[in-house]
């Protein structure tokens, strides 16, 4: 089940990382204001740690080539 009304948005850091933020904002809010307040309490430190982690290769896995 979703939550009604939840839109992404896309910050990116100062260093130009972009991240996907998913949020709810009220009717009648300034978006871009609240993008940016957004972005600069992002904790962009933990988001790379998480990005890296995730996409890390096993190494030792790969299948044994036959010897002719």
């Amino acid at each position: 089940m979703a939550i009604p009304n939840v839109k992404r948005f896309r910050i990116s850091s100062p260093e130009g990382d972009v991240a996907t933020l998913m949020a709810v904002i009220p009717k009648g809010s300034d978006v871009d204001k609240y993008l940016t307040e957004a972005s600069k309490r992002f904790d962009w430190k933990v988001w790379k740690e998480q990005q890296a982690s995730q996409f890390k290769v096993r190494v030792g896995q790969q299948k044994q080539k036959k010897a002719k």
